[in-house]
């Protein structure tokens, strides 16, 4: 098999647009027609369409705290400050305020970004001169550092809940575009397996959320099956189990574990295995679960399969009286390949009841 790279782009695409449903709107809609051969050209166009976007309803504006020296009084007097500016004889105020400004982590995050893109290698000319054109309206927000951004610091609500999807592409772009060349462009490093992981998670379980919601689909928690309750200064010891899929239909349930990395199989001496660990962890979620020992609570190991590997798939394990099975989602293929591999999964373990 070959592996085409311009399908496995679109996909990303397919993916990005059911982990943020607003790339389903019509803003975004030529990006959805458009070949893309480098995955970072595809991130470009979606930061042009979306940013072109925002500007139009005007940049996010936070409350941003400042401090200048004022010849007037201005928010909270910073008398440390002030006293240094009177023994230098200069006839100022240290004045601490807060300023409406769009000079804010949000947008100076979108400015950094938009910097490298336009530096980069592997964007395409015309995405650049397009790139080149937004940059002008960031003027009034600062450059900042990459190793300096706080992502944990960043809040969505009603005022920027549009600048989730572009924040997310950034995070992205900024963490495979780190390497800096020669001549002062931006080497884009191989798009880590970490990232696609989590877009890859996000990505089932919406389109779960979206064809399915009858599974009430969802990341649960499972909790520890104790048949002894230990001491509580023990308890903080135990991992956390969380799923990334759960689906549910009567008393049927089916927990998905998405798993993206290069290579799936494991290679063990002479052959190759499933990951331990991942076998592990999937059979400790399902037993768990099934508190009562029904057999009615199953588990899924999806793979994305990226590569020419050949995967194993067959019966699923019967492993003490609960089905653990082991499968791959071909991401070289087209969506609607893709999709029904998807609905045959909830077929399969859901449609005789």
């Amino acid at each position: 098999m070959t592996v085409d790279k311009g399908i496995f782009i679109q996909n990303i695409y397919y993916m990005l647009s059911y982990a943020f449903q607003i790339l389903k709107q019509e803003d975004y809609r030529n990006v959805a027609g458009e070949k893309f051969d480098k995955i970072h050209d595809l991130f470009a166009a979606i930061l042009e369409k979306g940013v072109s976007r925002q500007l139009k309803q005007g940049l996010y504006r936070e409350y941003v705290p400042m401090q200048e020296n004022l010849s007037v009084m201005r928010g909270k007097l910073n008398m440390n400050s002030t006293m240094r500016l009177k023994v230098q004889q200069k006839q100022k105020l240290s004045c601490e305020f807060d300023e409406f400004s769009e000079d804010n982590l949000y947008n100076q995050i979108l400015k950094v970004t938009i910097h490298r893109l336009i530096r980069a290698e592997d964007v395409a000319p015309e995405r650049k001169q397009a790139l080149k054109k937004l940059i002008v309206f960031f003027g009034n927000v600062n450059l900042i550092q990459v190793d300096h951004i706080a992502w944990n610091r960043l809040i969505y609500q009603r005022n920027n809940r549009n600048y989730e999807l572009l924040l997310n592409i950034c995070y992205l772009v900024l963490n495979g575009m780190l390497q800096t060349t020669e001549d002062g462009s931006y080497k884009l490093l191989a798009f880590s397996d970490e990232h696609m992981e989590r877009l890859y998670e996000k990505f089932i379980l919406e389109y779960y959320k979206q064809h399915h919601p009858e599974l009430n689909p969802k990341s649960s928690q499972v909790k520890w099956n104790l048949t002894e309750q230990p001491d509580e200064t023990m308890i903080q010891f135990l991992p956390t189990m969380q799923t990334d899929i759960t689906l549910q239909k009567g008393d049927k349930t089916l927990i998905i574990d998405a798993k993206y990395y290069s290579k799936s199989m494991s290679q063990n001496y002479t052959k190759e295995t499933l990951r331990s660990a991942h076998l592990y962890q999937i059979f400790a979620y399902v037993k768990n679960m099934d508190t009562t020992n029904t057999g009615n609570v199953s588990g899924l190991l999806l793979y994305a399969k990226t590569e020419d590997e050949v995967f194993p798939e067959g019966k699923p394990f019967v492993i003490g009286g609960n089905s653990i099975e082991a499968k791959t989602l071909d991401l070289n293929q087209t969506f609607n390949v893709m999709s029904c591999q998807l609905e045959n999964i909830v077929a399969k373990h859901f449609d005789n009841d």
